[in-house]
């Protein structure tokens, strides 16, 4: 392999994560502290809050027409909360987005996904 080719191939994936989505749940438990007992709320009004948090950086991008380097780590909180969530009433994340996946692509081939078009 070319040298170029190797540098190539390093950089596309260097910003590529191999930790799967269940992997990350078992991990995110070991920072989990909330009472027990207020699970469900506590987990939802934060999920809540975190993308209340990436709303707000969004707000603020706009007003000063910059971009913000911070939306990453909002959404590594929401992916927490998403998590704990899914945990909490005993599901994998990692199925969880498996089958929400499916429920797309079977939306997109009936042709009943709304929006403007932007496939992204």
């Amino acid at each position: 392999m070319k040298l170029e080719e190797e540098v190539k191939r390093f950089m596309d994936n260097k910003n590529k994560s191999v930790i799967t989505a269940s992997a990350y749940q078992e991990q995110a438990k070991e920072t989990a502290i909330f009472p027990p007992n207020k699970a469900l709320e506590y987990l939802s009004l934060g999920l809540v809050g975190e993308a209340g948090e990436i709303a707000n950086k969004v707000k603020k991008t706009i007003r000063d027409n910059k971009p913000t380097d911070a939306l990453a780590g909002e959404i590594g909180d929401v992916l927490w909360y998403c998590a704990m969530l899914a945990d909490h009433l005993n599901s994998n994340l990692g199925k969880i987005m498996e089958n929400n996946l499916e429920k797309l692509r079977s939306r997109k081939e009936r042709g009943a996904l709304g929006g403007s078009g932007d496939s992204r």
